[in-house]
């Protein structure tokens, strides 16, 4: 659920990966990894989607719906 959501307010902000990536301060690689779910971002690193994205934490990590 939550590489799908990070994936799908990507795409509607119409950001790459390398550029949402620069945006919050990790590398492209690893919005890959938490988009396939390879593994999930640190607590911080969900804070700084968030904060991003104009989301709650309860809706990227699937709690809530919009």
């Amino acid at each position: 659920m939550l590489g799908n959501r990070i994936k799908e307010l990507r795409t509607e902000a119409g950001l790459s990966q390398a550029q949402l990536a620069k945006k919050i301060g990790v590398s492209q690689k690893a919005i890959d990894f938490w988009e396939r779910e390879v593994n999930e971002p640190k607590a911080s690193y969900i804070i700084a989607l968030c904060d991003h994205f104009q989301v709650t934490a309860d809706y990227l990590l699937g709690r809530e719906d919009a």
